[in-house]
Formats: structure tokens, C-alpha cells, sequence
């Protein structure tokens, strides 16, 4: 492989695109679809699918690259893959992971099911919530329900009879979505990967994973005794971890403490993420120290307002900022501003995006891209047209149907972007898009059939942790490696995988769940999960609130302050804060993590101050061994468990 410019990994060679790429893809790509709900119900270890990180595609990649074809290299290099169809088949893992679990199938089963299983004469939801589900929307029948969460009788087989309906209709509705992220992530890529050169960290160990130097069978990634140091650390923390579950008078090393502040009103969390500290390591370190201070900032107002006695009656959900809403109202608006500036930002880019699409103007380029502009604009479009119906049809109200679609789209591009550039692998959106229509327009305005509806669009807009649009993006920028002169046939190795992996983990799940029970798999999917959409709703139906204007006043003032961060940023090179950490801060997982990226904020700086680039590039072999490390670590356990039948030994919080 020819090497390109600067000291990152090389260029792959045509060729990605080949029969047997897409067949590895596929198989790897079903493997993430069956086996993440398997680990999370079953072994219910370590998180591998759970949200940007990818672990188990990035664990899989690593038994494919480093021990599988390194092996086939050795015995005779026709047997190895080349670098561009690795690079397809990771693409492929990376979406596929979006879907098993929180992006979408571990959510969409038991949500369809529990408002019918936990009703009680105490919740009321007989009477409150079942008269407006549309019947072909979730399985039919009492039975059908009561063993997906308590199993099956002796001798009975799963009831895909009342299952297939409901399936084949959500199906249309996540294709079509899929299509609106896969469409939005082609035309951003260009602005993104080119003009504004973000950094996309989450794809840098396995660029580095395929650079070959042809010196060896082995690649200059796993000849470095550097990389291997930073690895060994997750590997005996983690083992260590792991044998305490089997061995417990072996020591477990708990990697995390809290610091009560505003008179214990809140705590700041200290949490050691090997994975957050290697990503962050190679983020800008003004993006690096916007993340944790804007996280700190929030712990302090929070416990200010604790102290001061200042809140809200509002009650929003718990995939928002439960614990201040005036915090997330105001973050919700940052989050706004920083979509609307990015597009002023990129607005000639897609000036050009619509003269291609429209005019068909010859002066702008999109043969590199997975799709057309033009055909990228028609299936943005139609994708969003088919899901206002599909939503309509539900019970949503018309005038709802659009301020919905356009708040999950902002959330989606604002999340995504923030992954992208911040390397922020565990994060989600500060308020919930049914959580702000409920906010905003008040529940009159909706109706019981347009609040019950919404219930429903937890399925894929709520805990948004991860999705297709964020790993589509990290993808795209993966697919500059290989440079085909044509690169539309990754645009169907996409789908393939989407496919698959959506197909797989269906299954897989309710083959679980009518064998064991789902109440006795996963405590969170198949319990306060799976309640969480019907009671926040139940309470809105209960005693409906009308549209929050001081909710309103806090997402102006978060937005106002977001502008003000962004122009300064873009006026004033001095200027020491990053923005891109204000819309996240204050959001649990982010808690969970800003300690570690402090940590390696600060760790890099004293590298560059005193080393200088050129021991930053020493030491950056270190930190993706972390980052590769920890999942390696994870996956391994996670096999040995399930051979061993050991379940519930998480040995890493999530991430």
C-alpha cells in the first residue's frame, strides 16, 4: 500500500469491493446481530454493541486482522484479504453494531409489548394508553405477550404468526429512516472529511490496524512494543476483573470513586475509561478541555441550583436531563445552534450539494461518493415523507409529524457530529425529541392518540447512544482508504449489513425470550426500559401540562450562549474554549466519562509542551493500544464466560 501524506496510516489499493469482502462482512455482520443480544441477556457481561465505541466490531476486527490474516499472510498471500476489503468488511461491522441493542432491536421488542404485560389496576393503563395503539403496530393477543416476558409452555413454538405483522411494519418504518441518516451522512461527508478535516477518532485503530509496510506478515500496527504497552493495561486490569468473578478472594480493581460537592447535593464521578482516555488522546486539546469543563460547568450550576433552591415543576423523561430541566432545556438549545452553525458553516458545500442534485451542474464531483447527490436528495426526502405517514398513521397529529422529524433530525446531525469531532464514544442527546414536543407544545396540542404514539418513538429516538447515522459517518471516512474509482457498490455492502444485523438480533431475541422469559434476561431493556416511555407518558395523560414557556426561555438562553461560544470561537484565535462540549454537558454517560478525557487532556498537553509532536507520535501507539485493549479484553472474557457458563461478570462499566 502507497503511503500518504503525514505520519497516519497508508492509503489501501483498489479492490475492496470483492465477493469475498462482502461475504466476511455479512457473516461478521450477523455474528454482531445474534451475538450482542446473546451477551447482553444471556452471559450479561461486558457492553460490546452499546453505543459509538463498537467494541465488538473493533474486538472482531482484531481476531480478523491480527491473528486470522496474519495466519493466511504467512501461509501464502493470495489467502489474506488486502487492506480495502478489511476496511469494507469494518465498515460493515460499524453498522451493523448500530442496531442490536439500543439503536434499535433490544428497544423495539419489549417497548411493543409492556405497555399489555405491566398494566395494573394502579397504573391504569387499560384505560390510559391501550384504546389508542394502533393494532398493527404491536403483536395481538395475551398469550403472545405473557410468554415473550415469562417463556414459552413445554412443547410450544414461538407465535411468529402474531409477531410478522407488526415486524414487517416497523421494519418499513427503520428502513426508511435508515435511509434519511445514510442520505444526511453522504452529503455532510464532503464538508466534514475535507473542508473541515475533523479528526474521526473512533477510526483510528483500525486504520492503523490495515497500514501494511510489506516488511513483514505481521503490520507495523502489531510490531509496536509501544502499542502493546498501552494494551497490556485494560488486559490485566480487565483479566483481573474477570477471574475475581470465578476466583473471589482474587482483588477487583475498581476503576471509579465520586467527590460530593454543593453540600452532597451532587457528585462529580471519577471514572478511569481506558477506551475514553485513547480517544481523547487524539482530539485537538481545546476540543478535549471543552468537553470535561463544559461537564464540570453543568456540575456546578446543577449543584448551585441544589443549593440555591432553584427548580423546575416541569417533568420531562429520563433519557433527558431528569435530575435539572432547566439544564437540559438549555442544552437542548446548544445542541440546535450547534447543527443550524455547522450548516451556515458548510452552506457553500451544499449550495453546491443542490446544484449537483437539481442542475446537475458538471463542475462539482460526486463520483466519490457511496451515492448521487441527486439520488441522496431523493431518498432524504422520501425516506422523511414515508416516515411523516407511517408517524401520522400511528395517532401522531399532522402539525406534530414535521416538528418531530425535524427535532430527531438536528439531535442526529448534532450527536453525530459531536462523535465525530470530540471522540465522545458514550454520549446521547440532552432532552429526547418526544420529551421537547411534549415541552413545547403541550399536550392538548397532542391528544392521547398523539401521546400515546409517542411512547412508542422511544423505539428509536430516546436513548440515543447509538445509530446508523453516526456509524455511516465514521464509515464514509473509512471509505476514503479505498480509493475505487467507484465506491457506490459500499452504499449496498451498507444495507446488506443493516439487513442482517436487523434480522439477526430480532430473532435472536425472541428466541430467547419465548425459551427463558425476557423478564428474566436483561433487567434494563426488558424493566425500566421498557416502562420508561409508558410512564412518562401515563403522567401526561394523567394530568396533561400545557406548553412550558420557561422551558422555552431556557432553550433560548442555551442557544444564545451557544452562539456567543461559537463566534468567539470562530473570531478569535486566542479563544480557549471549544464549544463542541457545552450541548453535552450535564448528560449522565458523559459524567461517566469527563474524568478520563481530563485525563488525557491533561496528559497530552504536557506531551506536547515538553516532547513536542515528535513524542506525541512516539506516545500515540500507546493510547490506541488502550482503546484496543479494553475490548480485546472484553470480547475474550465474554467468549470464556459463555464456554464456561459464567454470566453477569461485566468486568468494564459499559465503555
Amino acid at each position: 500500500m502507497r503511503s500518504t501524506k503525514g505520519p497516519g496510516p497508508r492509503r489501501c489499493s483498489e479492490g475492496g469491493f470483492t465477493a469475498r469482502a462482502f461475504a466476511v462482512g455479512l457473516l461478521l455482520s450477523f455474528l454482531i446481530g445474534i451475538g450482542a443480544p446473546y451477551a447482553n441477556m444471556i452471559i450479561r457481561g461486558t457492553y460490546m454493541a452499546l453505543d459509538f465505541s463498537t467494541a465488538g466490531a473493533l474486538f472482531l476486527f482484531f481476531v480478523l486482522v491480527g491473528v486470522l490474516n496474519t495466519l493466511a499472510r504467512a501461509a501464502g498471500r493470495s489467502f489474506a484479504l488486502s487492506g480495502p476489503e478489511m476496511v469494507t468488511i469494518y465498515i460493515m461491522m460499524i453498522v451493523a453494531s448500530a442496531i442490536p441493542t439500543c439503536g434499535w432491536s433490544e428497544y423495539l421488542l419489549p417497548i411493543l409489548t409492556s405497555p399489555f404485560y405491566f398494566a395494573t389496576p394502579e397504573n391504569n393503563w387499560a384505560e390510559l394508553i391501550h384504546p389508542h395503539v394502533p393494532d398493527w403496530m404491536v403483536p395481538q393477543g395475551d398469550k403472545v405477550v405473557k410468554y415473550f416476558y415469562e417463556g414459552l409452555p413445554e412443547g410450544m413454538g414461538i407465535p411468529w404468526r402474531a409477531w410478522i405483522g407488526p415486524l414487517l411494519m416497523w421494519s418499513a418504518f427503520a428502513m426508511a429512516l435508515y435511509l434519511v441518516m445514510i442520505s444526511t451522512t453522504v452529503v455532510l461527508r464532503r464538508q466534514w472529511v475535507e473542508n473541515e478535516r475533523l479528526i474521526f477518532p473512533l477510526v483510528q485503530v483500525p486504520l492503523e490496524m490495515v497500514r501494511d509496510d510489506g516488511r513483514s506478515v505481521l503490520n507495523p500496527f502489531f510490531r509496536d512494543a509501544v502499542m502493546w504497552t498501552g494494551f497490556s493495561i485494560p488486559l490485566v486490569v480487565g483479566s483481573l476483573n474477570a477471574l475475581h468473578g470465578y476466583f473471589h478472594f482474587l482483588p477487583r480493581v475498581d476503576l471509579a470513586s465520586t467527590l460530593p460537592i454543593f453540600r452532597r447535593t451532587t457528585n462529580l464521578v471519577l471514572r478511569v475509561s481506558f477506551p475514553m482516555i485513547g480517544f481523547s488522546y487524539l482530539i485537538n486539546l481545546d476540543v478535549a478541555f471543552g468537553i470535561w469543563f463544559f461537564n464540570l460547568l453543568a456540575k456546578v450550576q446543577e449543584g448551585a441550583f441544589n443549593v440555591l433552591g432553584i427548580t423546575s415543576t416541569e417533568r420531562l423523561g429520563i433519557y433527558s436531563i431528569p435530575t435539572s430541566p432547566i439544564l437540559a432545556h438549555q442544552k437542548m438549545g446548544a445542541m440546535i445552534v450547534l447543527v443550524l452553525f455547522g450548516l451556515w458553516v458548510g452552506r457553500r458545500h451544499l449550495k453546491d450539494v443542490l446544484r449537483k442534485a437539481i442542475r446537475n451542474a458538471p463542475e462539482v464531483d460526486d463520483s466519490g461518493e457511496v451515492m448521487s447527490y441527486r439520488a441522496a436528495l431523493i431518498c432524504a426526502v422520501g425516506g422523511l415523507v414515508f416516515c411523516g405517514l407511517w408517524l401520522r398513521a400511528s395517532g401522531l397529529p399532522l402539525p406534530i409529524v414535521p416538528l418531530l422529524l425535524l427535532t430527531a433530525l438536528v439531535l442526529f446531525v448534532g450527536v453525530t457530529r459531536i462523535v465525530v469531532e470530540g471522540g465522545v464514544a458514550a454520549a446521547r442527546a440532552p432532552m429526547a425529541a418526544p420529551d421537547f414536543v411534549v415541552s413545547g407544545v403541550g399536550c392538548p396540542s397532542l391528544g392521547p392518540a398523539g401521546l400515546t404514539a409517542l411512547a412508542f418513538t422511544y423505539v428509536w429516538v430516546a436513548d440515543i447512544r447509538t445509530f446508523i447515522m453516526a456509524s455511516c459517518a465514521n464509515g464514509l471516512k473509512l471509505s476514503e482508504e479505498i480509493r475505487a474509482r467507484n465506491r457506490r457498490p459500499l452504499f449496498w455492502a451498507i444495507w446488506a449489513s443493516i439487513v442482517v444485523s436487523l434480522v439477526g438480533s430480532v430473532w435472536m431475541i425472541l428466541r430467547l425470550s419465548y425459551k427463558y422469559g425476557g423478564i428474566n434476561l436483561n433487567p434494563w431493556f426488558f424493566g425500566g426500559g421498557a416502562l420508561a416511555p409508558f410512564d412518562y407518558i401515563a403522567s401526561k395523560l394523567n394530568a396533561p401540562t400545557p406548553a412550558h414557556l420557561g422551558g422555552w426561555l431556557s432553550t433560548g438562553i442555551g442557544a444564545g450562549i451557544m452562539a456567543l461560544l461559537m463566534l468567539a470561537r470562530h473570531r478569535f484565535l486566542w479563544w480557549p474554549l471549544h464549544p463542541l462540549g457545552f450541548p453535552i454537558g450535564g448528560i449522565w454517560v458523559v459524567d461517566q466519562i469527563s474524568f478520563s478525557v481530563f485525563l488525557a487532556w491533561l496528559l497530552k498537553a504536557l506531551v506536547l509542551k515538553y516532547g513536542g509532536p515528535r513524542l506525541y507520535r512516539r506516545t500515540r501507539p500507546f493510547f490506541l493500544g488502550l482503546i484496543l485493549g479494553q475490548f480485546t479484553t472484553a470480547g475474550m472474557w465474554l467468549i470464556v464466560d459463555f464456554l464456561t457458563g459464567m454470566t453477569d461478570n461485566a468486568i468494564f462499566f459499559q465503555l
